[in-house]
């Protein structure tokens, strides 16, 4: 009899030891908990904020806290949303954007915020249309990173209490109505005929002043040759008038007598010539340029 209570007291015992060991293994599985790169764990104990564990192993008290919400990290882009605006000039556009963020302090969304991207877009569209009624169509369709600036920076500051970090924005298209896509291709057409008009009378006018700039040019050539003739006449005259000062009248009615010679010279030799021509006074053009010559000699 005493035989099987001891053996019934060891079986009992191995039993709060099996219980035991249990108790402290589920413990364990219960008190550590390994948290992913890409997550964070939101804690609570008895329904309230405990701590948010990081990446990594992590320690928690069994029973009473607990892992309420698992939060991830990784930057997330918003369904593409599409919002009508009205330019300043009253002109009625769809623009479509697209957000991309990402959750760094888990508490915060998961206590300020129920739906976090529904709030972003609602965020998103209320800015757009403030944004684009500062701003004429014109300036939309040029300043496209000024708007998507503009965007980011006020959603940033507004979605700050939710802990959230705004990434990234982008104007993905701009949309217009039929009626206005009709007026801005009939303006598109009308002022590329209006440049190609401009650049027919350009190319006149260029064409004109080309040819004036040639005119001149030829004007100033012909001006320039007639500046060196009139100087070589000059000249001569002159060169005539210092011979006539040094050496008297003798000088200049020996060159005119040869001048004569020259040409009755030339009127013989010339073919088909058999009647030569003399002037009446050859007999003395000769006789005087032999005398100069041998007063000369």
């Amino acid at each position: 009899m005493d035989f099987e209570q001891l053996i019934g007291d060891l079986i009992g015992g191995n039993i709060v030891l099996i219980l035991l060991a249990a108790f402290i293994i589920v413990c364990i599985l219960v008190g550590v908990r390994i948290v992913p790169q890409s997550e964070k764990f939101v804690v609570e104990r008895f329904g309230r904020l405990r701590a948010v564990l990081g990446p990594g192993i992590n320690f928690i008290i069994p029973f009473l806290d607990r892992v309420a919400h698992k939060i991830s990290i990784l930057e997330r882009q918003l369904p593409t949303m599409a919002q009508d605006a009205i330019t300043s000039d009253n002109v009625l556009v769809q623009v479509e954007t697209s957000v991309f963020y990402r959750i760094i302090e888990p508490e915060k969304t998961v206590y300020r915020i129920r739906d976090v991207d529904g709030a972003i877009s609602t965020t998103v569209a209320g800015i757009v249309r403030s944004e684009i009624g500062k701003m004429e169509l014109d300036q939309v369709q040029a300043n496209r990173t000024g708007l998507i600036m503009a965007i980011q920076d006020q959603l940033a500051a507004q979605v700050d209490d939710w802990g959230i970090e705004v990434t990234r924005a982008e104007i993905l298209d701009v949309n217009l109505d039929a009626a206005t896509r009709a007026a801005m291709l009939q303006q598109l057409n009308a002022e590329r005929a209006r440049r190609a008009q401009v650049t027919e009378a350009e190319g006149k006018k260029r064409a004109v002043e080309l040819q004036a700039d040639a005119e001149l040019y030829s004007a100033e050539q012909a001006a320039k040759a007639r500046r060196v003739s009139a100087d070589a006449e000059a000249y001569a005259t002159q060169v005539v008038a210092v011979a006539i000062a040094e050496n008297g009248l003798e000088a200049a009615q020996y060159q005119v007598a040869l001048k004569q010679v020259e040409a009755v010279n030339a009127l013989g030799s010339s073919q088909g010539s058999n009647t030569v021509v003399l002037p009446a006074n050859i007999v003395d053009s000769f006789g005087d340029a032999f005398k100069m010559l041998k007063g000369r000699g």
